[in-house]
């Protein structure tokens, strides 16, 4: 499978945005991650001083066949209803995407109901659902790869239209289950390391979700070294598609922010498909899943806030989107030593 060529980092216009950080009205660096961040999407973007008012959570909607196990309080039939919520605009994500001037853009690559006739929704599915992992693979091969295809064309065509941030969001009953099997296997770490509750198993439940992963993995033997074999065997249409997004996001030079588990998961499907994405990402937050925490460390990325949330749909990533906003309206509405005719430090 062909993948697009990542720009490298524009060192100029990093420069630049640390330039002129070090010469608006306060101690240098007394702006902490803040200052970092402006001058992280200045080299992403290739502008100075970026200003990025267009930007959408892209929610990837699918399910999973390892449901049936029991890896979930919810039953299956939440996802479509979780959708309709979404279109509703009463979900977590709508009123966090309504607070940071955002735009919700729901895909369906593979949830299992016929969404056909429900406007609002970008009808993309590839499957009605992934198989059950403990029996063979989640995916085919061309399932996979459609997932990803998707993905990048989603992203495309909203970048075609205007769009200049984007996050990873998704919606799938049971999608921490192949989320923690991809974290166990690109890590190296074990399922109980990486596998966390989920919207909330009890102990019992989470034993046996732990020993679902382990079975699911001993099956199938996915490659650490072939991302795309991951993706197949152990992974969801969703993550795919997020994976997609991730990747013609970078190619763009548009910067992406991540959510949590499940998020982080498919970027680091990304960046094992094509590393020099890794210099796109931005990770909105921690979840409290306890995965979220290794991946993060695998791909070098430090969480913009910890608020100990488990929602998914993007929510974290949405939250982060205001300090994005605030840290280049810092960059770019503070005035200078010299224009506030102020004294500059020695």
């Amino acid at each position: 499978m062909n993948f697009p060529v990542i720009p490298p980092i524009e060192n100029v216009a990093r420069a630049a945005a640390k330039q002129r950080q070090d010469s608006l009205t306060k101690p240098l660096g007394s702006l902490g991650r803040l200052e970092n961040l402006s001058i992280d999407l200045a080299g992403m973007t290739g502008q100075a001083v970026p200003d990025l008012p267009h930007k959408s959570v892209i929610l990837m909607a699918a399910d999973h066949g390892i449901v049936k196990e029991g890896v979930s309080p919810y039953p299956q039939e939440v996802t479509p209803q979780m959708v309709l919520n979404f279109l509703q605009q009463g979900a977590a994500i709508n009123v966090l995407t309504r607070l940071a001037g955002s735009r919700v853009v729901i895909v369906d690559i593979g949830v299992n109901h016929d969404f056909q006739s429900v406007e609002g929704i970008l009808h993309k599915k590839i499957a009605w659902g992934t198989q059950n992992m403990l029996n063979g693979p989640a995916m085919t091969m061309e399932q996979a790869e459609a997932s990803l295809r998707v993905g990048m064309e989603v992203a495309d065509e909203l970048i075609d239209q205007g769009l200049q941030l984007v996050a990873t969001g998704e919606m799938g009953i049971g999608n921490t289950t192949p989320s923690a099997a991809i974290t166990s296997v690109l890590t190296g770490r074990l399922p109980v390391e990486v596998t966390g509750r989920g919207t909330g198993l009890d102990d019992a439940g989470l034993i046996r979700k732990v020993a679902l992963i382990e079975r699911a993995i001993a099956v199938n033997k996915p490659d650490p070294n072939d991302p795309l074999d991951v993706l197949r065997k152990i992974g969801g249409l969703e993550i795919g598609g997020m994976a997609g997004v991730t990747i013609a996001a970078a190619a763009r030079r548009v910067p992406v922010v991540l959510d949590g588990l499940i998020s982080t998961a498919a970027a680091a499907i990304a960046v094992g498909l094509v590393p020099e994405v890794e210099n796109y990402l931005i990770a909105g937050h921690q979840s409290e899943e306890i995965g979220h925490r290794v991946l993060l460390d695998r791909l070098g990325l430090s969480p913009l806030l910890q608020l100990d949330m488990r929602v998914g749909e993007g929510t974290g990533a949405a939250l982060a989107f205001q300090l994005v906003d605030a840290s280049l309206a810092l960059l770019r509405d503070m005035a200078t030593f010299g224009q506030a005719g102020v004294s500059q430090q020695s």
